[in-house]
């Protein structure tokens, strides 16, 4: 049962966010009076609070039941739409299930059943086969970038799920693309549509070409990161070969990266979007995957190093800046002789023989062995940076705290004293590591 349960106005106040987008705000108030309603707006515009707000008011304090499911096509979309919702600090017990994490850690979490249940098909799937919960009480489905669910090839589960939930009256989709085909197996009748996928955002988006003399286009790459500067972006590849011999290259010419695909093992995929949103990585080096519902902050530009095969992967790249009237840039980097795909236009040449002044990486990642679970706080950290590791409050960056451990940002230069200083320290009664990430 939810402790206290806040009002929209105390939610947004501890979100820090003064007021809703004119998406949000049409969208809770659609939900809130719809039984079947489709979301469709651009990738980074807030649908998960859009979404959200509406499911809260509609939970009840009383049960002990899940009351509401929400399937994601990734275990990154299941952890950010998580911490997006405890951040809300609503009352009610939210979890997050997926692939890539073991079924122990699900059970233990299970054991206490949230109100609100976020996961990936294929794992809520096996929890459904095992009876772990009630799914009686299940009133409200979201299918968050449900077309990405169908491409991942989670048909299959989506439907045996969905013919399992026989108390569900309030169903939600999202998409960021249009055109998004619904099967039958939904039982979305008679849907309101929300469509913010037009209007004139697009033109805060600028296209630049950038064009390779060579067809190993990394040396470009380089020469295109030096004249861009010290801004974050997204480096997008079709193949995980791809990024990997782009991160060997990278290192060579000292530029700070994070890589991210399908291929690395999921902690490593979390640690390097870690690094990515405290600054401690220049460049994120990433599949499409990446262009899908991950948590990281607005980018200024994005880079198609090679170039996508489909349209809409095309346009969820550039999904990851200029959003929300914001200006971005995408450059398009080609070979020569390269062929651009019919959905990709001519754009404006640019000329990357000028060298932006280059800042010295500032920010390192410390890693410490205590989490939530240990009744850590991001307080309790901060004050062990203060007090024993004698740093300023200037000098602390971002804290990530995690069920079982926690990642903190400190500057490059104090690294190697903290963790002397900090390392086997007690925290919270607790002896803890404190070593590089």
């Amino acid at each position: 049962m939810a402790n206290t349960i806040k009002s929209q106005q105390d939610i947004l106040a501890k979100l820090q966010i003064e007021a809703l987008n004119p998406m949000q705000t049409e969208a809770v108030s659609v939900i809130e009076k719809n039984a079947n309603t489709i979301l469709l707006s651009p990738t980074g515009t807030g649908k998960t609070l859009a979404f959200s707000l509406p499911l809260l008011k509609s939970l009840d304090p009383d049960s002990k039941e899940v009351q509401a499911l929400i399937l994601v096509p990734s275990r990154e979309l299941a952890i950010q739409i998580e911490q997006v919702i405890r951040a809300m600090g609503s009352g009610y017990k939210v979890n997050a299930v997926y692939g890539g994490r073991p079924m122990s850690k699900d059970k233990i979490e299970l054991k206490h059943i949230p109100a609100i249940l976020i996961g990936t098909p294929g794992r809520v799937s096996d929890h459904f086969a095992n009876d772990r919960f009630s799914k009686d009480n299940i009133k409200t489905l979201i299918l968050d970038e449900f077309d990405k669910s169908l491409e991942v090839g989670f048909e299959y589960e989506m439907r045996n799920i969905i013919n399992q939930l026989q108390a569900v009256d309030k169903r939600v989709l999202t998409s960021a693309t249009k055109g998004v085909e619904i099967p039958d197996f939904v039982k979305l009748t008679e849907p309101r549509i929300i469509n913010y996928l037009k209007g004139k955002r697009t033109s805060q988006l600028v296209f630049k070409t950038v064009v390779s003399p060579n067809k190993n286009k990394m040396k470009t790459l380089v020469d295109l990161v030096q004249h861009i500067g010290n801004e974050p972006g997204i480096v997008f590849c079709n193949l995980k070969d791809t990024i990997t011999q782009l991160s060997t290259f990278l290192t060579q010419n000292n530029i700070s990266h994070a890589c991210f695909s399908g291929g690395m093992e999921q902690k490593d995929r979390e640690r390097a979007l870690i690094k990515f949103r405290n600054g401690t990585c220049q460049l994120l080096i990433a599949t499409d995957l990446a262009a899908r519902g991950i948590d990281i902050p607005e980018m200024k530009f994005i880079i198609h190093y090679e170039l996508p095969k489909h349209e809409e992967d095309f346009i969820h790249r550039n999904g990851r800046t200029a959003r929300v009237n914001e200006k971005g840039t995408a450059y398009i980097l080609k070979w020569e002789n390269e062929r651009l795909p019919d959905f990709i236009k001519t754009s404006k040449g640019v000329n990357i023989s000028k060298k932006a002044v280059q800042v010295p990486q500032y920010w390192e990642t410390l890693f410490i062995s205590g989490g939530r679970k240990d009744k850590i706080s991001k307080g309790d950290i901060a004050g062990l940076f203060f007090k024993q590791g004698g740093i300023s409050r200037e000098q602390l960056g971002t804290i990530e705290l995690k069920p079982d451990c926690a990642f903190v940002a400190i500057p490059l230069a104090l690294a190697d004293d903290l963790i002397t200083k900090l390392n086997n320290t007690r925290l919270k009664k607790k002896k803890v590591r404190v070593t590089l990430l």
